[in-house]
């Protein structure tokens, strides 16, 4: 990596390069590692854990050329955090010889972010810093209910998910009957219910992330199955009606299409 941005040396495209242009690229390949892993894809896996661990360099490089850190500094970071968050494996005796806890894990994250928030500057740290923005909305939703609900911000019984859920559709019928319809406000009635969703299946113990990304395999599936069947026939998907569309997607969920 030092090679590729080198400054008159190296690779045109590596040198122009920020952390802000990088980012989507570290994120890409995050989700290419988990969809290695969800195909149990090992050699695929090895490969794009092989793709992360570029990013993690390249990052590393660019604020080493900044004077800002390096990779080993980045390497020891994770190392001492490790060490910090597991004093029933690293600590003295007393400490390895009682049983580890839950609570202490979050006790010694909440002293970080603690200390996070000091080192910016922000004498009211908040139970929710940390969350980072460039999560995927129904993830960072699921990581932010959870960090409320430590707090004691959560309904213990199920009924009152569903009513919330229910709530939130009328508000955005009402928005929908308005003779002058607000996209703005239809996005945030939207987001509302969404939100609550996220929050119903954090209660049932469900990865709204995950359950989505399943359905959204499943109706790929379907779909493929119904262009196959159309092409087979000799028909077009574009000029094929909802109605003939419906009784296909039925067949196809009868064929088990995921």
């Amino acid at each position: 990596m030092a090679r590729l941005r080198h400054p008159t040396e190296g690779c045109p495209w590596d040198r122009e390069q920020t952390f802000s242009s990088v980012a989507p690229y570290t994120i890409e390949e995050a989700y290419e590692v988990a969809d290695a892993i969800e195909q149990n894809d090992m050699s695929g896996l090895k490969e794009e854990l092989g793709d992360l661990l570029l990013q993690i360099i390249f990052h590393s490089r660019m604020a080493e050329e900044s004077g800002i850190f390096d990779f080993n500094e980045v390497a020891q970071s994770i190392a001492d955090k490790m060490v910090r968050r597991h004093p029933h494996v690293f600590g003295k005796e007393i400490q390895r010889t009682r049983d580890f806890h839950g609570d202490e894990w979050e006790a010694q994250k909440k002293r970080e972010r603690y200390e996070k928030a000091l080192r910016r500057g922000d004498e009211s740290p908040s139970i929710l810093d940390g969350v980072a923005l460039a999560f995927p909305a129904l993830m960072r939703a699921d990581k932010l209910g959870k960090r409320a609900a430590k707090a004691g911000f959560e309904w213990r019984e199920i009924e009152p998910y569903f009513e919330k859920i229910n709530e939130e559709i009328g508000e955005l019928r009402s928005e929908l009957v308005e003779k002058e319809v607000s996209k703005e406000l239809v996005e945030e009635e939207l987001g509302d219910i969404l939100l609550s969703i996220v929050a119903l299946a954090r209660h049932l113990k469900v990865d709204a992330e995950l359950a989505l990304r399943k359905s959204n395999d499943k109706f790929e599936s379907r779909f493929r199955f119904i262009e196959k069947q159309l092409s087979e026939e000799g028909k077009i998907p574009e000029e094929t009606s909802l109605a003939e569309y419906e009784v296909r997607w039925k067949e196809a969920k009868k064929n088990k299409q995921v």
